[in-house]
């Protein structure tokens, strides 16, 4: 009989129940003198219990505002200790944390805040090349002459409150340090009152995804959703409060927010922040003076750091583990961490935005062979199934969509019925876009995107599969693989190439290394040496930057059917 791609996870400890705030309170009661964060490059550390004393003075603060629950709040910035206290205080608050992209300029920013209304922004001044405050009053000149918190813009008609981080005085602007007043004893039973009265189903963060075409989606998730998820990701890398982990990702997206500061949380485990942004030599400065057991990083993070040339000079001998995420997972980058980086028990983990994130994780104990290879098994209390086209569970083996549902699966984008439908079905299912197998014991792979499969003369071609042979050249460091439109085969492949340092390749040498060793129509036919790859801010590769600008530079057309 035939064995479907279909599994369901362990159930055997229970989801938590408890709301994000009610969880903090008890976790920083547990843990009161333990470090719980360090922010190197604010040369900030706190314990729990100070943590708390922060956490409590802005959610009453906010409250103080007159912000109620279910309010919006949104935050502009980059990786620093006012972001962690900014999501836990709204959490115990009671209000709907709105992650901004930090790499967003204004129009996207106009459109995530009057989206779901945001009453509220903290903001960073200035963050790289963005100067935030620059922006809002752009689009909200009506901060020069306002009175913090009475702003009416036209452009921005829900935004009342614009909260700026550092000392500086902005005209309209209120300062975080302002919030951080200590609360009256009134006011502290005031929030206590009102987190008596939250529920775990309710909707507490909203992020933004990062779709190639139309405006980003507002994916909207609960206390349920990522505090359980937080944990479970946790529970597969064996956390406990003896571990230091160190976050290089950013806060703003699921890697930082849920699976490190509520991972950290639900464990009593110490958060280190290396910079406000990824930094190879700080993380390595980082992992080595803290003496990190943990990191967490995509994969381009981890070639950062074993490429960089000090990294010989650093001792990271107490990483432990860690968690290889949010883009494909190349083989040759993980054995390189294993062997070079100490993290004997590092994991790759799988998800989406919409699913809190994280759908399927390895564990420390799979071989080493099945943890380069694999995204792992299903995760606790959650299902999943590769289907065909029409829906159906395809047999062990053979590629299909990838869907999965449970406690972790959005609520639902944010003012946008249609488009929730379009990826959660009638029972409960979420579509992910990602085709996957699924092996005889549950082990899945991600062999590529829907989108991203090429077909060459009616030959499927996954890009992800010539990409891991290709990393197998001694010269390559990394590399990307794409399709472009072809009027004979209708489509061939490209690949953008970035050499070892110091290393020369040709194309000649590349495609002699193929020559033999895979199948002459998955051997690219156009071949580029780059520095980079155009790239989200967390990390992930936008392959239709290459393919639009490799049309561009060699006169491409799409190809037209009748």
């Amino acid at each position: 009989m035939t064995t479907l791609s279909h599994d369901k996870g362990a159930t055997d400890v229970p989801l938590i129940e408890q709301t994000i705030g009610a969880y903090f309170d008890s976790a920083c009661a547990k843990h009161a003198t333990r470090e719980a964060l360090v922010s190197r490059h604010q040369n900030d550390r706190l314990t729990y219990a100070e943590l708390r004393r922060r956490v409590d003075a802005v959610a009453c603060s906010l409250l103080r505002l007159g912000l109620e629950k279910g309010d919006r709040v949104a935050i502009w910035s980059q990786n620093n200790v006012e972001w962690l206290v900014t999501q836990h205080a709204t959490a115990k608050a009671g209000l709907v944390l709105v992650n901004i992209n930090p790499a967003y300029r204004r129009a996207e920013l106009e459109y995530a805040v009057n989206k779901v209304g945001c009453r509220a922004i903290v903001l960073s001044p200035a963050f790289k090349t963005s100067n935030y405050i620059e922006m809002i009053n752009d689009l909200a000149p009506e901060l020069a002459s306002s009175q913090p918190g009475a702003l009416k813009a036209a452009k921005l008609p829900t935004l009342q409150f614009v909260i700026r981080l550092g000392d500086e005085k902005t005209p309209g602007m209120s300062n975080f340090g302002e919030l951080l007043t200590p609360p009256s004893d009134a006011e502290k039973d005031r929030l206590a009152a009102l987190g008596a009265t939250l529920k775990a189903d309710e909707p507490i963060n909203i992020q933004f995804t990062s779709g190639t075409t139309g405006n980003p989606k507002g994916a909207t998730l609960t206390h349920r959703n990522i505090l359980n998820n937080g944990f479970f990701v946790g529970e597969a890398i064996r956390l406990t409060e003896k571990d230091s982990i160190c976050v290089p990702v950013p806060l703003y997206h699921c890697f930082g927010m849920v699976m490190a500061n509520l991972g950290a949380l639900t464990h009593g485990s110490k958060l280190v922040y290396p910079a406000e942004a990824f930094d190879p030599l700080a993380v390595l400065q980082a992992v080595s003076e803290e003496r990190c057991t943990t990191l967490y990083g995509v994969p381009t993070m981890f070639i950062g750091a074993l490429d960089h040339p000090d990294f010989a000079k650093y001792d990271i001998s107490s990483l432990r583990t860690g968690i290889m995420a949010g883009s494909p997972c190349p083989i040759e980058v993980m054995k390189r961490v294993i062997s070079q980086m100490h993290m004997g028990e590092v994991t790759i983990a799988y998800g989406m935005t919409e699913t809190s994130p994280v759908s399927t994780q390895s564990s420390v104990d799979d071989s080493i062979e099945l943890r380069v290879s694999t995204v792992g098994r299903v995760q606790p209390h959650v299902e999943i199934k590769i289907v065909d086209t029409d829906g159906n569970a395809v047999p062990r083996g053979v590629t299909g969509e990838f869907c999965t549902r449970g406690y972790s699966v959005m609520r639902g984008y944010w003012g946008d019925v249609a488009k929730t439908a379009e990826a959660v079905d009638g029972e409960g299912w979420m579509h992910t876009g990602d085709l996957a197998t699924m092996d005889e014991n549950g082990y899945c792979n991600i062999v590529g995107r829907i989108k991203d499969m090429v077909i060459r003369g009616g030959e499927n071609v996954y890009p992800r599969e010539i990409e891991e042979f290709l990393y197998r050249h001694p010269k390559i460091r990394d590399v990307q693989v794409v399709g472009l439109p072809d009027k004979r085969f209708g489509e061939e492949l490209c690949a953008w190439i970035v050499p070892r340092e110091n290393e020369t390749i040709t194309e000649e040498e590349v495609r002699d290394f193929c020559k033999g060793q895979i199948a002459y129509y998955k051997i690219p036919r156009y071949i580029k040496f780059v520095d980079g790859f155009p790239m989200t801010v967390t990390g992930k590769i936008q392959k239709f930057l290459i393919r639009d600008q490799m049309k561009q530079e060699l006169g491409l057309e799409e190809n037209r059917t009748a």
